[in-house]
This record gives structure tokens, sequence and C-alpha cells, in this order.
């Protein structure tokens, strides 16, 4: 691993996992702020439509992908999994767009838009693959040297039976001329 990912990671999963720990000791004042985005997305998502055990879960997983990150334990998996925490997060404490005092506006925009740019990171951090080949490639390079083992099976196969004919054909041959 890179000297920059062993600092990055760790540097990017930090907020995540303060964060995650502070939603999991004192779930109340986001479970306020999350109750109009629980209330909406709950039901079509089949969710319990309690903000509180939802805040806590978010920030379990807060805490789990953030470990896992700042470790280098599953990066990428943990990256998705707070991506994945961040949206719902941005939208209950940084809606901006329902602020009425311009002062209070801006200061949830640029939390917001602080936020997309955390979002960024993971996302760059979920599709690192430490200079490794990715899953897709691998699969693809291991689908074609498959096909080009079986063309050269097939092939070699070809000859060996076209050589097999004829030292049997050469040895009829030979039969042939020794009984004359």
């Amino acid at each position: 691993m890179s000297v920059v990912r062993k600092v990055a990671r760790p540097l990017l999963a930090s907020v995540f996992v303060l964060s995650g720990l502070d939603a999991l000791r004192h779930p109340g004042p986001r479970a306020a702020q999350a109750k109009p985005l629980v209330a909406t997305l709950a039901g079509p998502l089949g969710l319990p439509e309690d903000p509180e055990l939802l805040v806590r879960a978010n920030g379990a997983a807060m805490v789990t992908g953030g470990s896992m990150l700042a470790l280098g334990r599953l990066p990428r998996i943990g990256a998705m999994a707070l991506a994945t925490a961040l949206v719902p997060t941005t939208l209950a404490e940084h809606a901006f767009w329902q602020e009425s005092d311009p002062a209070a506006r801006a200061h949830s925009r640029t939390q917001f838009l602080k936020n997309l740019g955390l979002l960024g990171g993971l996302l760059l951090a979920a599709v690192d693959t430490e200079g490794k080949p990715g899953l897709a490639y691998r699969a693809r390079m291991l689908g074609d040297s498959t096909r080009r083992t079986a063309a050269s099976a097939r092939k070699d196969t070809r000859y060996a039976a076209k050589t097999a004919k004829r030292e049997a054909q050469l040895k009829l041959a030979h039969a042939a001329d020794a009984l004359r």
C-alpha cells in the first residue's frame, strides 16, 4: 500500500468514525432532524418508522465502514458503506433549501457541499484497486485466457489426429509392402 493511501484513508475515515460514535451515543438531536426524511422514506423502503433506531443504525454503519476504510480491511466495501450512509445524513442534516434564515442557509449549504466533497472522496476510494486490476478486468482476462486455451487445445487435437492418421496410413502401407 502506498504512503498516500496509508495516510489518506484514515484521514477520510476519521470524520465518519467520530460522527458515527456520536450518533450511537446521542441519537436524539439527529433523530429530530431525521424525522421528516424517515416519515417520507420509511414506507417505500420498508424501513421502521423509528428515527432514533435509524440514526443509530446509520451511526453503526459509519463506525464500521470508517474502521474498515481506515484500517485498510476491505476498504472498497467500507467506502461504499460510508457513501451509502452519508446520503441520508446529508439530506436530513443539511437541507439548506428549507432554511429561511440567510445565515443558517449559508452554513447549511456549506455543510451540504462539504458532504458532497466527502462523497466524491468515498466514491474514489470505492473504486481504488491500489494499482491492481479490478474484478471485472480479471474476469475478462480469465475468459480470454480460457478461450485461447480452448482454441489451442482444438488446434493441437486436430494436429494430433492428422499425425495419427498419417502414421496409421504409413504402417498400413509398410504392412502391405511386407505382404507382397
